[in-house]
Parts: structure tokens; sequence; C-alpha cells
């Protein structure tokens, strides 16, 4: 499962300063989820090789009486539970509180590897400054500035010595991974339920390594996957009781994780922000998407319905338009298996090497009909194309000027890739390169 990383602390150390530092280093950062959970909670970050989940929590108070401390207590407790790293943020400016004091004594319980950031040191720093720190019983004092970056990159070297290394070889029998997402209450649990109430459907229904997040085997219709079914996202306004935080925690654990979204829709609400922010998720890291309207026999239709749906969502969800559009209806099972056959394609789509030869003799004759625009009187030339050997499906196109290709261009040879070799439910990546 993917890494998690948690910033913990009483009030005021810097956490969040020092979270807006993780996300936006240039080498670091890989996407920051606002508005997936409340309070611009996670991030994605990157660094040597490794990526992680970080978690901004809010400041631990111990033995508050306040109700949102109280909340705020309880959430912090569940990311230290979650974490696979801690780390214990203080004040160097203000020195050791009663305060840091209570909350090392709370992290103990969790026996979790922890690191102590002593924040807001300067230039001149000296080791007497956070010496007082090592009262609190840990063992590693890193002094670090969140405001200007200062010692940061020596603190990420020792996250990543407790973090496995990334797996370089691909499983050769590596069964794909489906996860269903979407709000509560959409269907997720109605829609795995009928999957495994099929005959030669279910192999094995066993708790996955999460508590909320159910694996499956399924095997029918030529089809094989492991099949997630997550506790539903909902906007984070209503992200109140310690439960569904949880769950919101460890379904993005399993969108990171797996091959395909699965991401369902409410027919009778429409596509809503919290629907595109999972959309937009499950791209930015790379899956193969499916959008699964589900519910729909509960509306109203004419002859446009499907269309205007469709159009809706593709309006609320540009510029991504690769995710392929099913209707369907759980409790009525309509096109349950067109999803799951669906899913099959993704996949196929989401594996496929196409050889240099043919993206050489397709795409070559396509850019000679509408080669790249002319900029500053330099004609660009691009003579060489192949599909890079990574994960996910990336074509790199090598020619003799890349940086004046723009992003229409870019967005044209995407549509021709699409067009011609059917990378549907797939992000393609494009690359240009100098040759």
């Amino acid at each position: 499962m993917a890494n998690i990383v948690a910033i913990v602390g009483r009030p005021n150390v810097g956490k969040s300063t020092f979270f807006n530092r993780m996300i936006e280093s240039r080498q670091s950062i890989m996407d920051d989820q606002s508005g997936i959970t409340r309070d611009r909670i996670y991030g994605q970050v990157e660094w040597t090789g490794k990526k992680f989940t970080i978690i901004d929590t809010g400041g631990y108070v111990v033995g508050s009486e306040d109700v949102f401390e109280g909340a705020i207590r309880q959430q912090v407790e569940i990311a230290m539970e979650e974490a696979d790293v801690v780390l214990f943020m203080v004040d160097a400016q203000i020195g050791l509180t009663v305060l840091d004091e209570e909350f090392a004594n709370v992290l103990r319980r969790y026996d979790k590897p922890t690191v102590i950031v002593a924040n807001k040191v300067d230039e001149g720093y000296k080791s007497s400054q956070t010496a007082e720190f090592y009262a609190l019983g840990f063992e590693k004092i890193f002094p670090v500035s969140a405001a200007n970056g200062l010692g940061t990159g020596d603190l990420l070297d020792e996250v990543m010595s407790y973090l496995p290394e990334p797996e370089l070889i691909e499983d050769e029998t590596h069964i794909p991974k489906l996860a269903i997402l979407g709000r509560p209450n959409v269907g997720k649990s109605s829609f795995v339920n009928v999957l495994m109430g099929e005959e030669r459907s279910i192999v094995t229904d066993q708790a996955g390594t999460t508590r909320d997040a159910i694996h499956t085997h399924y095997k029918a219709f030529g089809q094989e996957f492991i099949l997630i079914d997550t506790a539903g996202i909902r906007k984070k306004s209503r992200v109140r009781d310690n439960i569904e935080f949880y769950s919101v925690m460890r379904s993005l654990r399993v969108l990171e994780d797996c091959d395909i979204c699965i991401i369902m829709l409410d027919a009778t609400r429409g596509i809503e922000s919290q629907d595109v922010n999972l959309i937009t998720l499950a791209d930015r890291n790379g899956k193969g998407l499916i959008i699964m309207v589900n519910k729909w026999d509960m509306v109203e239709k004419d002859t446009n319905t499907v269309d205007e749906f469709k159009k809706d969502i593709l309006d609320r969800i540009a510029p991504i338009t690769y995710a392929p559009i099913i209707f369907t209806s759980v409790l009525n099972k309509q096109r349950i298996h067109k999803v799951m056959e669906k899913a099959g394609q993704v996949y196929t789509n989401f594996t496929k090497k196409v050889p240099t030869s043919e993206l050489n003799d397709i795409l070559l004759k396509e850019i000679e009909r509408y080669p790249p625009p002319a900029l500053k009187g330099k004609y660009i030339k691009i003579k060489y194309i192949t599909q890079l050997p990574t994960r996910k499906p990336a074509i790199a196109f090598f020619c003799n000027l890349p940086q004046y290709i723009k992003v229409p261009y870019q967005r044209f040879l995407e549509n021709q890739i699409r067009k011609h070799f059917d990378f549907e439910g797939v992000p393609v990546q494009v690359f240009f390169r100098k040759k």
C-alpha cells in the first residue's frame, strides 16, 4: 500500500507551512489534492524515486473540553495510527513546552518511527537551540525552517530510510486491481454484492490490508480482477465523524495503489464536485478510468437524456475526454457486466505496447498533413516516435525543437494516438525530446 507520513504537534508550530513547503517543492511535489478532505490535508510527495502521501493535521491539545479541539484530537490520533512515519513538529524559537511533553506521552503509545522536526531555525542555527527537545525521549531531531526550506532535504532523506524500496520488477502474474470509488450511498457495495452473487464469480472474499476496503477476487466471463470496495467520500464540509475521516484516508490509499478506477455517480444527483475531484485524482495518478452512472432507472428520460448527461459530465471534467461513461442500474442489474467487460478492455489498453514501426508509419503521415506551427520563423521537424517502457502509456516524439511545441499541438497528437490505437479509458502521456 501507499506510504503515509503524518505531520503532528501542538498548535502554531508551523505544520501547515511545512506541509506547503513539501507540496510546493519542485523536486518533491506530485499533487496537492485540495478539496477532497477538509483543510487541504493531503499531498503526494516524491523524493529520490519514492512516493508517499503526506498528511497535515490540526494542532493537538491534551485534555481540552473544546468540542472543535476534541474533534481535531481524534483525527490526529487516527492519522498517527495509520501513518508509517510520524513527524513530530516543535517550535525551536519558543523551546520545549508543557504541551509538547503532553503530546509526546500520547505519541509514544503508537510505537511508530518518529522524528522530531524542530521548526523555525535560522541560517545561524546552533545545535544547542534544539538540544532540550531530546528530553521528549525520541532519538532523532532535525532542525528545519519550513518558511525557507532550510534542512528539509536532510529530513526527507531520513523519512525515506523508513520506507520500502520501490518495486522495480513487475510481477508477470499481476491481477489487475479495480477500485470502486464514489460518494456514500451511490451503490458501490451493492455493485460488488451483485457481482459476488453470480455463480463462478467469487473465488475468495477476505478483508484487505484496510479495515474499510474489502478485497474480493473476481473471476467470471473471461475477466479476472481484485475488486476493492471503498468507503464513500463526502464533500470536505461534511467530513465530520471519525469513521468517515478514517474512510477517506483509506480510500485515497486504495486509489493510489489500484490499476483501474470505477468512479460511480448517482444519476439522480448528477455529477457533483466531489465526483469531479475523484475523477481528476484518478487522472493525475495515471489510473485507468471508467465513469459508472448508477440509478439510471430512477431518472425520467427522453431521446436526449443520455447525450445531455454525458455532455454535462464531460464539461465538468474537461479536458479529460477519454473515460467511457456507462449508464447502469445495480438494483435492476442493468449493464453491470458491460462495466466489467469495459474494465477488461481498459486494462488491455492500460498495458498495451504499440510497436515503434506502427507509431511511425501512422503518426508521421498525420504530422506531415498537419505539421507543428512554426514559431519565430523556426520550423519544427518531428523525426521519430516511440512508446516509452513505462507502467502506463507514454509516447515520446523526437524532434529538433521540442521546446517550441505548444499545448494545442500536443493535444492534436494525443487525439491522433487515441484515434489510431484505442487507448480508451487510459491517460496517455506525451513527451517531446531532442533528436
